[in-house]
């Protein structure tokens, strides 16, 4: 019963991408700073941050998190982010 109850919760799981412009970031540091705000983020599994092209793509349950939260908080850590045109957030 156990087992059924959270492979129910697994597949109940909508995973979704969003990528984010993400202003002001300039080296490794930032990038662990914007790191750390997203680990803070209840559901969020996955981050890919490119300091070079300034972008931050995110992995993330839609059932635990949307695509505002996930830019507020790397906005709210000091560096203001907003959806790219034409990726998949919501």
């Amino acid at each position: 019963m156990v087992l059924t109850a959270w492979m129910s919760l697994a597949w109940a799981a909508t995973p979704k991408q969003v990528v984010l412009q993400v202003e002001n970031m300039t080296c490794p540091a930032c990038s662990i700073t914007i790191e750390k705000a997203l680990d803070k983020v209840p559901g969020v599994t996955a981050k890919r941050i490119d300091t070079h092209a300034a972008i931050v793509t995110v992995a993330f349950d839609t059932e635990r998190t949307n695509t505002a939260a996930i830019a507020k908080a790397i906005t709210d850590a000091g560096f203001p982010a907003t959806v790219k045109v034409g990726t998949n957030g919501g």
